[in-house]
């Protein structure tokens, strides 16, 4: 984890032309240090003139253990981190530049919530992940009309 002083000393070194898109910071602050952590890292970047491209992940810094062993992810801490990272970026002026999501069409129990309020109990009938949680088909979709319902709000904010 990189902070404020840090990271536009290390733009200068990997990227010294500032070729357009050459490099993607990935910001993976969890939902309860995103609204905190993530402005001032936007505004050090902006004032030291750089123009990475900024992706938002936020399933790894929202990664937990349920009460019966099973590593999951809650979709409204997903959601809130993605919500909080568009926000930090209106805020600062700058610009986010994309999301990552681990998501699968199949019908699979891995993360909590969402609109089928899956618990802790509905982890075990269908969890197929040998690695990471993912979020199911129907809860992919659900995040996806929450977060264009953000965008459009904040492009609502900006028009005259």
């Amino acid at each position: 984890a990189a902070g404020p002083a840090a990271v536009p000393g290390l733009l200068a070194l990997l990227d010294p032309g500032q070729e357009p898109g050459r490099v993607v910071l990935i910001a993976r602050m969890g939902s309860a240090r995103v609204a905190e952590a993530l402005p001032p890292l936007l505004r050090a970047v902006r004032d030291a003139g750089r123009r990475p491209v900024w992706c938002c992940d936020p399933m790894h810094g929202n990664t937990v253990t349920a009460s019966n062993g099973y590593k999951t992810r809650d979709f409204a801490r997903i959601l809130d981190e993605v919500c909080g990272f568009f926000a930090a970026h209106e805020q600062e002026g700058t610009y986010p530049g994309g999301l990552h999501f681990e998501m699968t069409g199949q019908d699979v129990t891995e993360c909590r919530g969402g609109a089928q309020e899956l618990t802790d109990e509905s982890l075990a009938s269908r969890y197929r992940s040998a690695c990471d949680p993912r979020l199911n088909g129907s809860q992919s979709l659900e995040l996806a009309f929450l977060i264009a319902d953000v965008l459009k709000a904040a492009r609502r904010r900006r028009a005259p």
